[in-house]
Order: C-alpha cells, then structure tokens, then sequence
C-alpha cells in the first residue's frame, strides 16, 4: 500500500492523478502547502474541491481523504515527517528540478508535472534526478492516448507507412489550446503565477516537452539513435491577455507587479507561443503550439500530427471540419487500400471496433468506437499507476530516464536561444 504525498498541488493537474479510485494507494492523503499566502490559499481550496467532487460524483466515486499540512516550508516538513513514499508535484515550474532533486535524494519517488525545465541552467537537476533509484517520473499522458497509440500503430507498420521521409520534415506537430477551459465540467481558475514565463515555462519549454516526447516515441523500434536529437531552430511569441480576460480567467483584480515588466496599458504579452524545429536521427521534425484567450461557443481545442512516409502519409486532426472530434486517417502514396484493411484489422485484436472507411481526396479515415477513447482527463490516473507499478517491481525505467534527459538536453537549448532572442521587459 502506497501513500500519497502532494507538495504546494497549485495546477489541476495534481488533482486529476487522484480522478479514479486507487486500490493499491492509502485513501488518507497528505497535502504540503505554504502557509500565509492568499494566492497559494485559493490554488489549495481549487485542489481540495476538485478532489471533493470525485469523491462526490454518482459514477465510479472516489474516497480520498486529504489532511492539509500548511507551513512555511512545506518541503522541509514533507521531508521530515515522511509519511508516504511517492510526491506529486504539480504547479510552480520555476525551481521544480531543484525540489524534485532535493526529494530524490530525501529517498522519495516524485511523479512530477512537466515542464521540469524553465531555464536552462535546470538541466543540471534534471540530470542529477534521472540517474539512479528512486524514481523522478513525468506526469505525461500521451502515450496512454487510445488515438495517440492507433496513430503509433499505423505507423510501425512498414508495409503501409514504410519509411519517414527525407524531403522535409517527417514529422509535424501543431497544436492550438485556450487558456480559459472547462475541467470535470466546470471553469478552470488558473493562479496569476500560471501567466509569468519564469515560474510556468514559456511556450518553447512548456506544452513543446509533450510534442517532442510524442516525436520520441514515433521513432522508438525504428533504429533511430533516439538519444541525439539536435536544435535547428526555436521562436516564441507572445498571446494578447487582456486586464478584462486576466480578471475572469485569475480571480484576480489587476495584474501582479511581477508581471508588468510584461503589460502594455491594460494588455499584458504572454510567451506562451512557440515554434521548434529539431532532428532525432536523421529524421526532422517540426512542433508548433499556440494559445488563444478562450473557447469559441461550440468549439475546443484543435491538433494536427502527421507523420509523412515513403507508402503512405498517416495523419490525426481535430479542428472545425471535423467536428471537433479526432479523425485518424492514412494518405496512402504507394500502397493499397487491401494493405491499410489489413493492417487496421491486425491492429483491431488489441482495440475492438476499429474499421476503415472512404474519406476524401483519396484517404482513408481509421474509425473507432467511442467507448475506447475515456478522454484526456481520465490518463493522468493510468500515468500514477504506471509509476506504482514500476516502484513495486523496484524495475529501474533506464530507457524512460535517458529519453526524458534527451529531451530535456533538446529543450534547454531551446530555452536558451529564445532567451537569447527575447525582446527587452518594456522595450
């Protein structure tokens, strides 16, 4: 029996670890948190309620029983009383590495929300965290993606993908999110913090550590050197947030001092924004990801992956024309409509109720049955239980460290050349 310990939870992200219930994890739960701050005091109340409505709901409730520890040094006191084994941190990126680092070598397990980078100079921690037991695992859910896995599938198969291509790049990610959203149905407060790049991570750090994992793992089982990735290139840019849309979205009346270094009249410019050209191997890639203020009514997110091959281009979009909802198609080049049949079926013994249907300009669209896909918000839980089972087994994840080092050795040249490029605070 595992017990769970949440140091400063100031991002939803905590929360949802703790969406199902966890027969293997003690329901009495210890939450770290400073003490004496109104800001850090609204980011605990959030934590609390969002735990209190899975605990509440009708479907599959949970019974999770949090005990608030406040002090003014939280992880100096989680550090000392010691009651549990595994930390979960999710919230404040600035000097997250150097906290992961400190409870690592405490001897405890840490599943830690990513960016673990903000600046370069934090490569050192994350280095220093990666190279021995226990475990410093990342919150990150993309490979327990139904989706996410099918478009993997699709292209491990050489007979309908063959190779990536040469003439451009092979992979390209992009991907459109709003920084006012709905979470377990309700609207997400984010902390005034969440808006400063030195304590959230800016765009080339942030949501880019989630593309580039994605373009790691697309060529695992390719015989790419998968720990030599190169920087050809980074930018970032900044989103408009208004004084009116930072009130709804905050809570708060007017923007921080630390911010207005960042404000122009009642506007304040976030680095949320950013465009990253790399290589993995000789294969090249390209991640672009951008923030709007909010949801347009009956709109969300929006997401395109495709990976170009030699026999066919596989493809995953969510955007207006398709309802908003994730199209998995295949652009075959060179290879048969019987090929991608046949490679779709192989497939449906692990995922029952795959088909594939017509679609236009020639594609093919991969269709799966709603039941398969639980959403984004239920893969934080299966990310928990990955850590709890690889701690059981006292199974040290090496090919997990060293991929996460590679990227993180990628993100930090990208921080740095962003930060090199960045205009002057006011200027």
């Amino acid at each position: 029996m595992h017990t769970l310990l949440f140091l400063d939870p100031g991002h939803f992200h905590a929360a949802l670890t703790l969406r199902e219930p966890r027969p293997r994890v003690s329901p009495e739960i210890f939450v770290y948190a400073p003490g004496g701050s109104e800001g850090q005091g609204l980011e605990l109340r959030d934590f609390l309620a969002l735990v209190e409505r899975f605990n509440g709901r009708a479907e599959r409730p949970t019974r999770w029983r949090p005990v608030v520890i406040a002090d003014g040094d939280p992880l100096a006191r989680l550090i000392e009383e010691r009651r549990g084994d595994v930390v979960v941190l999710a919230g404040r990126n600035g000097g997250k590495a150097r906290t992961f680092r400190r409870l690592h070598e405490a001897g405890f397990h840490v599943l830690a929300d990513k960016p673990w980078l903000v600046e370069p100079e934090d490569l050192a921690d994350v280095r220093a965290s990666l190279a021995e037991w226990p475990i410093v695992m990342e919150i990150m859910t993309g490979r327990h993606d139904v989706a996410a896995r099918l478009f993997k599938r699709l292209v491990d198969s050489r007979d309908l993908f063959g190779d990536f291509r040469s003439d451009g790049p092979a992979i390209e990610l992009a991907s459109l999110h709003q920084l006012e959203k709905l979470v377990d149905g309700a609207p997400l407060r984010r902390p005034a913090w969440y808006f400063d790049v030195r304590v959230q991570g800016g765009g080339a750090v942030d949501i880019s550590t989630h593309v580039v994992d994605q373009t790691q793992w697309l060529l695992e089982g390719r015989g790419v050197a998968p720990l030599e990735p190169r920087l050809d290139s980074a930018r970032q840019w900044a989103t408009p947030v208004p004084l009116e849309a930072f009130r709804r979205i905050t809570g708060q009346g007017e923007f921080p001092p630390e911010l207005r270094s960042r404000v122009r009249g009642d506007v304040l410019d976030y680095f949320c924004n950013a465009e990253l050209a790399y290589r993995i191997g000789d294969v090249a890639a390209r991640a672009s990801v951008s923030w709007n203020l909010s949801t347009p009514p009956g709109a969300g997110d929006t997401s395109t992956t495709v990976a170009r091959g030699t026999r066919a281009d596989v493809l995953m979009e969510r955007a207006a024309h398709t309802g908003y909802r994730r199209k998995l198609l295949v652009q075959p080049h060179d290879v048969a409509q019987q090929v991608v049949t046949d490679v779709v079926a192989a497939i449906e013994a692990d995922f029952p109720g795959l088909g594939v249907t017509p679609a236009e300009d020639g594609r093919y669209e991969v269709t799966m049955p709603k039941t398969l896909d639980t959403g984004h918000e239920s893969q934080f839980a299966r990310v928990l239980d990955e850590l709890l089972r690889l701690v059981g087994d006292r199974r040290w994840p090496a090919a997990r460290a060293e991929r996460a080092l590679a990227k993180y050795t990628l993100l930090a040249e990208a921080a740095a050349r962003v930060r090199d490029d960045a205009p002057v605070p006011g200027g």
